[in-house]
């Protein structure tokens, strides 16, 4: 019996909500552990389309635990929007199946206003964020200057901590960034207005997490966005507000790192980027078009097209490294259906010379050109396959060139967006450590 991590391995979208949807069922605690309501996990019952942003995807699930660690920032207005949606569609029917961490911290409205204010004055230097204020919560967090959840259900604690901030924010907002600046009573009103429907849900979620654990629990530590979103690791400056990496899965949720037992990393067939930043195996062509249609490939979140391009390698092997990842789980294989020849970066070249890893300086990156193997490809329709002798040879020579340029086992594939559409090959909760 293990604990599970599931992280992404590229900029994000991998399908990792459909994957901890999938293996939830086999989990008795769901942990989400870093990021913001800027990542979206999009989840397919049945002819149902659900998209969460915050509350952990094992929600669809009944009889399960599902915690919003410390490592998250919190949108409390959009959270709750949210809770009324999943409920609304049968979900989602017993309030103690959601646990939210009282230290995790708040974004406030003057960290939204930031966050698109900052990008409108960058112009064409933005970033790409979404707007949703995640960054300057998370500044805030570091600059000990953040409102946590429990602060809000103390009246005393959050005026203070609105008023201080707003003497810094409201000065930056209005003589910097030319915007307008927020009354204090106003917010303090705002939240004291939905607050007691979020009461029920605030607590120690990490001690509820070592009482499952202590108890044998099995858990499933969900993260958002992708390992080259990694603020440490990752295409910096175009990265997310906070650490990605399965490292910050015991971080962020309160726990030690030795209960991190298996880590899983999503690998889409081919890789995608949303927003700015450097991507080398894009393809802005009819390639890249025809992957973005047939793969679906728009934000969740913000419903922005995705940048896309051939499976980088360079990348998942750079994930691979940084996560000590077990496990590689392939997603959208069924995209690459129909293609003679499918292209895969196996490093990259800069000045005549094979550059080793995945190089941090992206002046140096953008000088770089892919090196690419050429394979066969396969026309078959993958989407009604169940089982690994029922793919194509095509497909499994690909699979296996996977495993064997990342020396990482392939223990699942996904064919296609609904759960019953993946092939497993092994149960990561029945791996032994």
């Amino acid at each position: 019996m293990s604990n599970v991590v599931i992280i992404g391995t590229q900029w994000g979208d991998e399908g990792k909500g459909k994957i901890v949807d999938l293996l939830t069922e086999h989990a008795d605690v769901i942990v989400r552990f870093q990021g913001g309501p800027n990542a979206g996990h999009t989840v397919v019952v049945g002819a149902t389309k659900t998209i969460l942003h915050q509350v952990p995807s094992g929600i669809l699930h009944q009889g399960k635990q599902c915690i919003i660690g410390n490592g998250v920032v919190l949108d409390a207005e959009t959270l709750i929007r949210e809770i009324i949606e999943v409920k609304q569609q049968g979900y989602f029917t017993d309030d103690s199946a959601l646990l939210i961490s009282e230290n995790a911290h708040l974004i406030m409205p003057y960290h939204k206003r930031i966050d698109v204010a900052r990008e409108k004055m960058k112009g064409e230097g933005k970033i790409g964020t979404t707007g949703r204020g995640i960054g300057p919560a998370y500044e805030d967090k570091v600059g000990r200057n953040g409102i946590r959840f429990s602060d809000i259900f103390n009246d005393e604690t959050f005026r203070l901590k609105v008023e201080q901030n707003l003497k810094e924010k409201n000065f930056y907002l209005k003589n910097y960034l030319g915007e307008e600046e927020f009354a204090a009573e106003e917010i303090i009103a705002s939240y004291a207005a939905i607050r007691d429907s979020l009461r029920k849900y605030v607590g120690n979620a990490a001690l509820v997490l070592h009482g499952a654990l202590a108890a044998g629990k099995k858990v499933l530590f969900e993260g958002a966005q992708g390992s080259m979103l990694d603020i440490d690791h990752g295409t910096y400056p175009f990265v997310t507000s906070s650490n990605t990496a399965a490292a910050n899965a015991a971080i962020g949720s309160g726990v030690g790192p030795r209960h991190l037992d298996v880590i899983v990393g999503i690998v889409k067939a081919y890789t995608t980027r949303v927003g700015e930043g450097p991507f080398p195996t894009e393809q802005n062509n009819e390639l890249g078009e025809s992957l973005r249609a047939k793969g679906d490939e728009y934000g969740a979140t913000t419903g922005r097209p995705r940048r896309c391009g051939w499976l980088d390698l360079a990348v998942v092997q750079h994930a691979i490294r940084m996560n000590s990842i077990s496990h590689l789980l392939i997603t959208k294989l069924d995209v690459l259906s129909g293609l003679e020849t499918i292209k895969i970066c196996t490093g990259y070249r800069c000045e005549g010379k094979l550059v080793p890893g995945f190089p941090s300086d992206l002046a140096k990156l953008a000088a770089c050109t892919p090196e690419y193997d050429e394979l066969e490809g396969w026309k078959d329709d993958l989407t009604g396959v169940t089982s690994y002798e029922q793919l194509p040879d095509a497909a499994k020579r690909y699979l296996s060139y996977i495993e064997q340029k990342t020396a990482t086992p392939v223990g699942m594939v996904s064919v296609g967006y609904r759960r019953d559409q993946i092939i497993t090959l092994i149960d990561p909760f029945s791996v032994k450590n």
